[in-house]
């Protein structure tokens, strides 16, 4: 079978990488895929580009189509590959909404009693600010749409988060992202991510991830797209898995039955696990990034086979690797604010793998192209040995010139 993976970043080298094990594939394609995806054809078409994508999937025999990223999703493309008789797994613009408007998934889980902290939403600045001024602090202001993974402020005083009414409302700082926003509860706990497989009511966890969202030690700096993660996460029990799926991720995949917009794809829940059990923090409808870095690699079934038979209707019967994996994120100088380009990739030794994400092709070598260049993971009998391994590797390579990384995760 044909297979075609949309997006450019880590993500969806993750994947690649999965899908390159299937004895399944027959060739594999990446759109528009980055210079470090050696094991697909990298197709030069933007993954915003869904009538070019529609076509080339026709053209060249697609027999699966996984979508990487957000606003492609949010913009209907799964919607368009169903129209055109083209087998995608994705869930349509309805189903996205999950992630494309926090006031509607807010509003989603009041309707259907799916746990998260009390909120309010606004698109007048002045009465957020007085909403804020009455609850206190800390308290959380969200963008209402799609960010980047960057739209959300918890703010430790009021001051803080009247700015970022002001920067968001009013400022624009995320264009119409923000022109609405969602105030909600702070939440004391630890985060943890959770996907699954979905298709109408069925519902297929995958294992435990934590995502280190900060840029630097000690949960320090502005907040990234994630500089690390590890998987599965050990303070994650079996009682609290159970409620995760049960009261979460299934009361969510059937409340999106009962109105009308059948989720079919990944599901992910970014989770706290408070005091009172685990609340939302907010849904994404795509695999995370980089969750899917260190999930992946301890997946023992074909990643194919696992599409096919949760499209079809069928318990794809998921099974793990008894280890745990970590991955450290290298990211460019500067990262998440203005950083440099062009500088050479560093080589890793040991037991590792990398994951390449914003890189690019000059005179025959990779160069860094991106804020998050790299992920270098490693899978260990616990998730403080597979940290372990990893560091040892980015410590063995000496001054990584015009690059960073986070040297607290999972250690």
């Amino acid at each position: 079978m044909n297979v075609l993976v949309i997006g450019k970043g880590g993500r969806e080298h993750a994947l690649v990488q999965k899908l390159a094990d299937s004895l399944r594939v027959d060739t594999l394609y990446a759109a528009p895929g980055n210079a470090g995806m050696k094991e697909a054809t990298c197709v030069d078409i933007s993954e915003n580009d869904i009538d070019a994508l529609v076509q080339f999937a026709e053209q060249h025999d697609i027999g699966m189509t996984i979508v990487g990223p957000e606003a492609p999703l949010a913009a209907g493309i799964a919607d368009r590959f169903q129209e055109a008789g083209l087998p995608v797994f994705a869930p349509t613009k309805a189903a996205a909404l999950l992630e494309g408007s926090k006031s509607f998934a807010k509003a989603f889980m009041q309707r259907h009693d799916v746990p998260t902290a009390a909120y309010a939403t606004f698109s007048d600045p002045k009465t957020a600010k007085a909403y804020i001024e009455e609850q206190g602090a800390p308290i959380v202001v969200k963008a209402d749409g799609l960010a980047g993974g960057k739209g959300v402020v918890v703010a430790e005083t009021t001051a803080e988060a009247i700015q970022a009414i002001d920067d968001m409302l009013i400022g624009k700082t995320f264009s119409e992202a923000g022109s609405t926003v969602v105030v909600e509860a702070y939440m004391a706990g630890k985060e943890c991510s959770l996907m699954a497989f979905v298709n109408g009511s069925n519902v297929y966890p995958m294992i435990t991830a934590r995502d280190h969202k900060r840029a630097y030690d000690q949960d320090k700096g502005p907040n990234t797209g994630g500089m690390g993660c590890y998987a599965p996460v050990p303070d994650m029990t079996e009682s609290i898995l159970d409620f995760a799926c049960e009261h979460i991720l299934q009361k969510t995949a059937d409340g999106l039955v009962a109105e009308g917009r059948p989720f079919t794809g990944i599901l992910y829940a970014g989770l706290m696990l408070t005091t009172e059990g685990p609340k939302v923090i907010e849904f994404n409808t795509r695999f995370g990034d980089p969750e899917t870095q260190v999930v992946l690699p301890l997946l023992e079934n074909d990643l194919l086979q696992v599409l096919e038979d949760v499209l079809a209707g069928i318990d794809p019967q998921l099974t793990w690797e008894a280890r745990s994996c970590a991955g450290i994120v290298v990211a460019a100088e500067g990262y998440p604010a203005a950083y440099e380009k062009g500088m050479a990739l560093p080589e890793f030794a040991g037991d590792t793998y990398t994951v390449m994400a914003g890189v690019a092709e000059e005179e025959g070598r990779l160069v860094a192209n991106g804020g998050r260049v790299m992920l270098v993971g490693a899978k260990g009998q616990t998730v403080k040995d597979a940290a372990e391994m990893v560091y040892k590797a980015l410590n063995t390579t000496g001054k990584l010139e015009g690059y960073f990384y986070r040297k607290d995760i999972g250690v």
